[in-house]
């Protein structure tokens, strides 16, 4: 079989006159590939559990909330002093969730 100019020409237009014909159908499945490998990914990303090292690095970096002990001091002694502070200190501990 040769090759030339003139039946390669009506080879490609064959393949483009079917390409043509079928290019709806080949989207649908090369949006079904992408969309398949789009959720493969998620999934895969989904399972994967943290490192040690990563969760050793992440605790090291937060630090722990301090509250003065002078700060602590002059609550408690508002809450002592007045009756309205004290009655609000034991609602927000009963339901710290209302408002």
């Amino acid at each position: 079989m040769k090759f030339n100019s003139e039946t390669l020409t009506l080879k490609f237009r064959a393949g483009l006159s079917w390409f043509v014909r079928y290019r709806f159908i080949l989207f649908i499945i090369l949006l079904g590939i992408i969309y398949g490998f789009v959720i493969s990914k998620i999934d895969t990303l989904v399972a994967v559990e943290p490192t040690q090292s990563a969760i050793e690095a992440k605790v090291s970096t937060s630090t722990n909330p301090h509250i003065d002990s002078s700060v602590v001091d002059k609550i408690t002694q508002l809450q002592d002093n007045s009756v309205n502070v004290k009655t609000l200190f034991e609602q927000a501990r009963q339901n710290p969730f209302q408002e």
